[in-house]
Parts: C-alpha cells; structure tokens; sequence
C-alpha cells in the first residue's frame, strides 16, 4: 500500500526525511493530542492554536515503537501501552518552530493509557489536552494526523463489528 504524502512544500526547497513516530492513545472514549505553545504557533498555524498527536522524531537506533513511547512521556506525561507495529503511516512535509523543513516520514500507533508520569514530562511547550476523537480531526494542524485518525476512527469500527 502507498504511503500518502501531505502538506505543500516550498517550491525550491529541501525537505530532508525526517522517521517520526505518533501514536493515537485512547482514555474514556478521548483521545490523547498536545496542544502546542510558541514559538510553533505562529510558525505553523494559522487558526491560532497548534494541535498535534504526541510524537515526534526518531532517535538514531531507537525503534519507532520506543520513539512513540518516549514521545507520549516527553510531551503528555504518559505511559502508554501501544501495539507493537503501526496501523499507518504518512509522511508530511514539514516547517517546525525554528524553520527546519523535513518531510516526516510518520509511522502511527495506536493504544491506551497505562498510568501517568509527571516527571516524564519535559517539554514544557506542549499540554496534554483530552479531544472527542471528531474534535481533534478536526482541529489536529497537520492533515496527516488528521488523517491518522480517520483511519483509527474506521479501524476501531470495524473492529467494533459496527
């Protein structure tokens, strides 16, 4: 299957590939998404308000599957217990809050909340923030983590058998 590829890039510009690791955590019929201060909210939204799916890049030798795991801990404080491959993934060409410009190239995870951790969390421009999963695929700044979602939202009906 084709990995879809968003966003619009700079004509002339690089966009180097950046893997990157996200995961969808679901609490109470929530789902996880960090709510991004400056410098990145001027950088990357226009609606005022940057909402992401915790995760980020991928450390040299580090599995995506741990970087999913650092990341949800790094920005939200979570521990989290995902399944062991991505259910998609995405790339997304990508300007961050100091201008680097990469291509993400996302693999997406899925699972739930195993406890919460304060001293995890390190990063102190993002906020842990509960969304009705419709709210946050609407309001996710990039498409494809909006379009991670859908897919999450498709997948957990048909496993529903709804």
């Amino acid at each position: 299957m084709a990995v879809p590829q968003f966003g619009d890039p700079e004509p002339g510009r690089a966009y180097p590939d950046r893997p990157a690791a996200f995961a969808v955590i679901e609490r109470d019929g929530l789902i996880a998404v960090v709510r991004v201060d400056e410098p990145l909210r001027v950088a990357r939204s226009r609606r005022g308000e940057v909402l992401d799916l915790p995760g980020g890049g991928i450390d040299p030798g580090e599995s995506a599957l741990a970087a999913a795991i650092r990341e949800c801990g790094e920005e939200a404080g979570l521990i989290v217990d995902l399944e062991p491959e991505p259910f998609v993934r995405a790339d997304h060409f990508f300007v961050n809050g100091k201008g680097d410009r990469h291509n993400t190239r996302g693999a997406f995870f899925a699972g739930r909340v195993a406890g919460e951790d304060p001293v995890l969390k390190i990063e102190d421009d993002h906020t842990l923030v509960w969304m009705a999963p419709c709210d946050a695929l609407a309001g996710l700044d990039r498409e494809a983590h909006a379009w991670a979602v859908a897919a999450w939202l498709r997948r957990r009906r048909w496993r529903a058998g709804a």
